[in-house]
């Protein structure tokens, strides 16, 4: 990779780092480890259906 883009993404690594806590990642394992863990944890619930309860329909108050 040439240096200036494996500079760019030094560079990107502390943007993200600082975005979301005050010291780096040790590794970018652990980075990773964090990003995906937030991921999983923002879209938990987008593809979930729940089953609304249709309210009864009170037929005797008419």
């Amino acid at each position: 990779m040439p240096p200036i883009l494996v500079k760019a993404h030094n560079e990107l690594d502390k943007a993200v780092d600082l975005a979301y806590r005050p010291q780096t990642f040790i590794s970018e394992a652990k980075r990773l480890e964090f990003l995906f863990e937030l991921y999983e944890k923002y879209t938990a619930d987008l593809f979930t259906t729940e089953k609304v309860k249709k309210p009864k329909k009170n037929f005797a108050a008419k």
